[in-house]
């Protein structure tokens, strides 16, 4: 049985979908779990629900795309449950467009959000974890939330992609810096497929536009293309992220983990 106890753990994103999972799964296996995400009342909620399963749970909003905020969040993490081991920067999001159609603000919106926030996340945190994993025999872990989109290539959501290619490439650059016994931190990504999540009904409703089907059509179609014949759940994620989180993962860094039912694998 994998399990963090005596661990910090920070998750973005973490008010509802992949975020609220892993924060969960985290939580039961022993972590004291920082919520962050800019929704306030879903951010609280999450974390009062943690509380109620006695899970150790604080809640800060956080602009993942703002400096200060990330300094300020983790600056109280530390005053108040005494640092952090593990980060999770999974919060993002979705653009469909084709590249004419995709203003340069839009572009800048989805690489603030969905790369940007990665920089910064690390570029803070990795100077929190540093302090509980420099010379010590069990590592700081951040772990980013890519995408098979980080992977392949697709029509329609360019910005998308770019973007989880981006953090693909963050994530090993990170895991080379930080590999120095003098931080102590591993750095892998998480690349999921098609996930039963909001962001999930987005792609679907993207298909849906492209192809001209109905919504039941183009469930079944993206399920498809999923070679194990379903999409993945927000647990599937969470489980990948508690593995990467613990020391059962002590000598994986760098690595990009595929959760995605064998979609890449064709």
């Amino acid at each position: 049985m994998i399990t963090l106890n005596g661990k910090i753990a920070f998750v973005t994103g973490a008010a509802q979908g992949i975020g609220k999972s892993i924060a969960k799964e985290l939580g039961k296996a022993g972590a004291e779990v920082v919520v962050t995400d800019i929704n306030h009342d879903e951010g609280q909620k999450t974390a009062d629900q943690l509380s109620t399963d006695g899970i150790i749970s604080l809640f800060i909003p956080l602009d993942v795309t703002k400096e200060e905020q990330w300094e300020s969040a983790m600056a109280e993490a530390k005053e108040k449950l005494g640092g952090i081991d593990i980060l999770v920067n999974n919060a993002g999001m979705f653009l469909y467009n084709s590249i004419s159609q995709t203003s340069i603000n839009d572009w800048k919106k989805v690489f603030s959000v969905n790369v940007e926030s990665v920089f910064l996340g690390t570029k803070v945190a990795s100077k929190y974890i540093k302090e509980r994993s420099s010379g010590n025999e069990e590592s700081g872990s951040i772990i980013n939330i890519s995408s098979i989109a980080g992977l392949v290539g697709g029509t329609n959501a360019a910005a998308y992609h770019a973007s989880k290619g981006a953090v693909r490439l963050f994530t090993k650059s990170s895991a080379l810096e930080f590999s120095d016994p003098e931080f102590n931190i591993r750095v892998n990504s998480i690349h999921p497929g098609v996930i039963e999540t909001d962001m999930g009904d987005q792609v679907i409703e993207m298909l849906k536009e492209v192809t001209e089907m109905g919504g039941n059509e183009a469930r079944s179609l993206l399920t498809e293309m999923h070679p194990m014949g379903k999409l993945g759940t927000p647990q599937d994620i969470a489980s990948m992220a508690l593995f990467l989180a613990s020391n059962e993962s002590s000598f994986i860094t760098g690595a990009e983990m595929l959760v995605d039912g064998g979609f890449v694998a064709k």
